[in-house]
């Protein structure tokens, strides 16, 4: 079934590289309009935005750190405008584990930079968005948490874990606050997602033959798969579907 997303405007954050691109492109090659927020990897944000142009779809990228509550407000202006139209789809996809580090060596600094990309992030921008998409009598937020909020993460993640539960409860909060608006809420919890930043910097070759030995579809993920399952949160097919969280993980955690 061909989903067709034409007239919409899609904002992605931290869109200039794994799961965030993937989810941009195919949200474009559907026919949305789709911003990409990027914060640093201006040269991929721009290289994604001309894949999809060659292929006829209508992208821009636009730099924001969206962990700063002004910066989250000014992407969603700048969206607004490129498009002339108020975002009727957000992903929610900017996070970062930042740095492994054992609770007993945790320092407020980088406590509160993990809780700022991870949660406060996803806040923000929804709240920026929200206005336009009361106005227009509807629209959908996907949030991205990880297979992390359920089983506590790997060595030296404790707070990233928390962060990451804390954004799949308030995306059953949001659900039940904006569900009278028309407004969907659901999230998405990726396990072990190959072709990623994350798993390049974070994880040890040996960790990862491990871990995917532990995955009953014997395979890492791609940021496709991820991408698949956001494009039908934000579709009619979900309609039905608030408050939600679909595990993306091969079997690796079932609820």
């Amino acid at each position: 079934m061909n989903i067709d997303l034409t007239g919409k405007v899609a904002l992605v954050t931290g869109a200039s590289g794994g799961i965030g691109r993937a989810i941009a492109i195919r949200l474009a090659l559907s026919g949305a309009k789709v911003a990409l927020n990027y914060l640093n990897s201006r040269e991929a944000a721009e290289e994604a935005v001309a894949a999809i142009r060659a292929e006829g779809g209508t992208a821009v990228a636009i730099r924001a750190d969206v962990s700063r509550t002004e910066e989250a407000e000014r992407l969603v202006r700048e969206t607004e405008q490129a498009f002339g139209h108020s975002v009727d789809m957000l992903i929610n996809n900017a996070g970062h584990l930042v740095q492994r580090l054992a609770n007993e060596e945790m320092t407020e600094e980088l406590y509160g930079r993990i809780m700022d990309v991870n949660l406060k992030s996803a806040v923000f921008v929804a709240k920026a968005v929200i206005p336009g998409m009361k106005a227009a009598g509807g629209g959908g937020i996907v949030n991205l948490t990880s297979v992390a909020a359920h089983n506590g993460g790997g060595p030296g993640a404790s707070i990233y874990a928390a962060s990451k539960a804390a954004v799949l409860t308030y995306t059953k909060g949001l659900a039940k606050e904006l569900a009278g608006h028309g407004i969907r809420v659901n999230a998405i919890s990726p396990g072990f997602i190959g072709g990623t930043a994350f798993h390049a910097t974070f994880t040890p070759q040996a960790a990862r033959e491990a871990t995917i030995q532990t995955i009953p579809l014997r395979r890492e993920g791609t940021p496709e798969d991820v991408a698949g399952v956001a494009l039908f949160l934000v579709s009619e097919l979900a309609s039905y579907l608030t408050g939600e969280t679909i595990e993306a993980n091969g079997g690796m955690y079932m609820r």
